[in-house]
């Protein structure tokens, strides 16, 4: 589900960041200062970090090198499919780009991703939209070409190809040297936009793919499922909130009355759950999805009986946000959850 960054991820995006950083000339100490993590942890394929770590250790990349026109582009082409483990083979088993890009934004919070991502067709366009939550304004520019690149990378892998990209255009203001872009999408991006947006043609998305099978494809998907579970799983203070804010799915709880329920203020709830890497809205969004994923799979229920469950005064509201949290609307979601179960050995 496309949410802010998980307060929870893989580790080997830390590791490629950290490599990156020693390719441009800084030592391990300057890399991870501050970071509170362990050298150790760069060799384990299975360790996790918090977001607010990666964030330090790009921060300390951004401080050491400066941010120039075009770093996050070349940091994003260390994202190659095979760095994002059972969610990368999931989408290499696919059956068209399509089904891949579906999958892919379901489990978006099993990458390195810090920009939510969409997928809108119209007419002969497809349009890739990533969505800003709440990124640090230091590091704006760079986790967007960082994100944009990795997400090309993606594709290139997948399809043995570049992606044709029509036009490009991108919220944060242009760069003093725009080449670095235009090398990479084969177009000059509009700067200073509305939104942040990659149009492709809609034709590429039937296309089948070269490594699709279906058995493998659900055994992954089943696997990426179980894994972005239990990283969903709140311990501590956070747990504490999510809980609370369970227990009235309809009518979810602001911030401000939260905390006057728990004798703080809203300043010290916000600073509490930062401390855990997490934020009130993120724990709002989890609970209202997790919520809106149970009641399309497990009842017969009309969307705009599910949207008034969750609070939502038109199902309008429920639909852009559903499509949001995991990329496609909830009739899609609802449909694919009906598909005939296979069998899923390999």
């Amino acid at each position: 589900m496309p949410l802010p960054p998980s307060s929870r991820r893989s580790a080997i995006s830390v590791q490629l960041m950290t490599q990156f950083g020693l390719d441009q000339g800084l030592t391990l100490e300057q890399c991870l200062a501050g970071t509170g993590l362990d050298w150790r942890l760069l060799g384990d394929p299975g360790a996790e970090v918090d977001t607010g770590q990666e964030l330090e250790l790009l921060r300390n990349l951004a401080r050491h090198l400066g941010q120039h026109p075009g770093m996050g582009l070349q940091a994003g082409r260390r994202y190659r499919l095979n760095t994002y483990g059972i969610w990368g083979f999931a989408l290499l088993s696919s059956a068209t780009y399509r089904s891949a890009v579906q999958l892919g934004l379901r489990y978006l919070d099993l990458t390195y991703s810090f920009h939510s991502m969409r997928l809108e067709e119209q007419d002969n366009d497809a349009c890739l939209i990533l969505e800003e939550q709440d990124l640090p304004e230091d590091l704006c520019a760079f986790l967007l070409e960082r994100d944009v690149s990795g997400a090309l990378s993606v594709y290139r892998d997948l399809a043995n190809t570049g992606l044709p990209v029509h036009r490009a255009s991108f919220r944060i203001p242009e760069p003093t040297d725009v080449k670095p872009w235009r090398e990479l999408l084969g177009v000059t991006p509009h700067f200073g936009a509305s939104a942040n947006c990659i149009i492709f043609p809609r034709s590429l998305l039937d296309l089948p793919l070269p490594g699709a099978n279906p058995q493998v494809a659900q055994h992954c998907e089943e696997q990426c499922k179980t894994i972005l579970a239990r990283r969903r799983m709140r311990v501590g203070f956070a747990g504490r909130i999510r809980d609370l804010l369970l227990a009235r799915p309809g009518q979810l709880p602001d911030m401000e009355r939260l905390a006057q329920a728990l004798y703080m203020t809203s300043r010290t709830l916000r600073r509490k759950l930062a401390a855990e890497g997490t934020s009130f809205r993120q724990l709002q969004e989890e609970v209202l999805g997790a919520l809106a994923e149970e009641l399309l799979s497990s009842t017969a229920l009309r969307l705009e009986e599910i949207a008034e469950r969750l609070g939502y005064g038109e199902v309008s509201n429920f639909i852009h946000a559903f499509k949001r949290w995991k990329g496609i609307t909830p009739r899609q979601y609802r449909l694919e959850g009906q598909r005939p179960a296979r069998d899923s050995r390999i």
